[in-house]
């Protein structure tokens, strides 16, 4: 099985084998979040992204090395080398220390991951408490000819660089071209070419987060945190480098710069990238007034939501489209993967209630568990994976209906392949809870409102047993009466 997975690789533009540095070990490093503010839809999809990728590679027999980053330095807000640190910048509208802005978002952060069953990483570093590593990368740099002092800020050299290698070898940008245009440096006179990005930044007097340096008291550029946390607890070389494809240029090519520049070789082998969410088909963004945190899908509080989600709602939704594929949001799209979720979880369910009625087989289980191993040693095709576990729904209700009989080992792969396939490597939690209120107290009370019905029709109450099924129909319950009392389910 390890031998057959296959990755998209952006910096080769294909589909490749994956074979670890090391056999049966694997280093994953993955760019984590800013935190400056709430975690949104664009913060979801990488981290979910990249947990199939962990789970999988250790369902398969690796041992994952998981490194995620956060960022809580240097990360200015124009995502370039100019303004100022987004980080500081919130902690001066809120009037608090910039650890405590970091605290409170990634604390949000956090239980955000945690609601939507994305396993923590191994290794997740601050950019702030690797200020000696970054420090010492840069020296690296300037010895070795590719960066240059300025006024008390480092710049990295990228017409130099591009004379001995490709800057522009990930995104497929020609600097070149870029090199001989003229452009306004905007305040950055400091700088050698417009092009050239910062390695260090001295602070300006009002600049709150700064370190000393042998340059000055100051920063690290945003790029160069991920280069030297990777290399601290992953080596100079390792295996995968994840994230979203906003990060192709320039943070990721600017990352193989940089590795170029001190060791002379990129350190990473697969470079991996989601794609975006988009919002009725426009790119998600607080200026488009269409951003939408995920505590508010969790709530519904936002103006564009028709009602909330559940946290495996939001997971669902974007593991139905490849992780390559533009995901376009909309109300409908959200309540289509609640109903197709829905209709999964009860499948399984509706597994313990049956019975092995043949002794000879009449479908083929064990096919659709090796073409979901397949759809995920193709890229981690989540899509493929869940069109088969719909596939076996399918045969669950007709094995319920009496159209098709099952033998005992039938029931026991359907159950071994909803395990493996949704619960373990999908992540799928087995409740659709609402994240605000308790489901089991929910579930309870509606068993009693049913409950009570029965008693009123043993009593021949027909008025009171007619109201309490048309109240709870109307508003979206399913109610099934059986042999044994009754069974209900929630249709939003």
């Amino acid at each position: 099985m390890k031998n057959k997975l296959y990755i998209y690789n952006t910096l080769a533009r294909k589909k490749e084998l994956f074979e670890p540095i090391v056999p049966d070990r694997v280093g994953l490093y993955v760019c984590g979040p800013t935190v400056y503010g709430d975690p949104h839809l664009g913060h979801a999809r990488p981290a979910i992204t990249f947990d199939i990728l962990f789970r999988y590679l250790t369902h398969i027999g690796y041992k994952v090395r998981y490194v995620r980053n956060i960022t809580d330095v240097g990360h200015l807000v124009n995502d370039a080398d100019s303004g100022e640190d987004k980080v500081a910048k919130k902690a001066k509208l809120e009037d608090l220390e910039p650890m405590e802005v970091v605290q409170f978002y990634l604390n949000r952060y956090h239980k955000a991951m945690e609601a939507l069953n994305v396993l923590p990483p191994s290794i997740e570093p601050h950019a702030s408490g690797h200020i000696i590593e970054q420090i010492q990368l840069v020296k690296s740099i300037l010895e070795k000819g590719y960066a240059y002092e300025s006024q008390g800020s480092v710049y990295f050299d990228v017409e130099k660089y591009n004379k001995q290698y490709n800057y522009g070898v990930l995104s497929g940008r020609n600097i070149e071209d870029r090199l001989n245009t003229t452009r306004e440096l905007e305040g950055q006179e400091e700088k050698h070419n417009w092009c050239d990005f910062a390695l260090w930044k001295k602070a300006n007097p009002e600049h709150i987060m700064r370190w000393p340096s042998p340059w000055s008291d100051g920063f690290p550029g945003w790029h160069l945190e991920c280069t030297a946390m990777s290399k601290k607890y992953l080596g100079e070389k390792f295996d995968i480098h994840g994230g979203g494809m906003d990060l192709i240029f320039p943070h990721h090519e600017c990352e193989i710069a940089q590795s170029v520049a001190s060791t002379g070789h990129d350190a990473v082998r697969y470079w991996m990238h989601n794609n975006m969410i988009t919002v009725n088909g426009q790119k998600m963004g607080k200026s488009l007034g269409n951003f939408i945190n995920l505590d508010q899908f969790f709530t519904g509080n936002h103006e564009l939501l028709s009602q909330s989600y559940a946290p495996m709602t939001i997971r669902f939704f974007i593991l139905q489209a490849h992780y390559r594929s533009t995901v376009d949001f909309s109300n409908e799209a959200l309540q289509a993967s609640e109903k197709g979720l829905a209709r999964l979880l009860e499948a399984f369910d509706n597994i313990q209630k049956l019975e092995a009625k043949s002794r000879e087989s009449s479908v083929n289980i064990r096919e659709w568990i090796d073409k979901s191993y397949e759809a995920m040693n193709d890229d981690l095709n989540t899509p493929i994976v869940i069109s088969y576990l719909f596939e076996a729904t399918k045969t669950i209700n007709s094995a319920l209906s009496g159209q098709v009989d099952l033998t005992g080992e039938d029931i026991r792969q359907l159950k071994e392949f909803f395990q493996l396939f949704l619960f373990d490597l999908l992540g799928i939690t087995k409740e659709l809870k609402d994240s605000n209120a308790s489901y089991e107290s929910f579930a309870k009370a509606v068993d009693m409102l049913l409950e009570m019905r029965m008693q009123a029709k043993a009593n021949k109450d027909w008025a009171t047993s007619d109201k309490i099924r048309n109240e709870l129909t109307s508003l979206g319950f399913e109610i099934k009466d059986t042999k044994e009392g009754f069974e209900w389910k929630l249709n939003r």
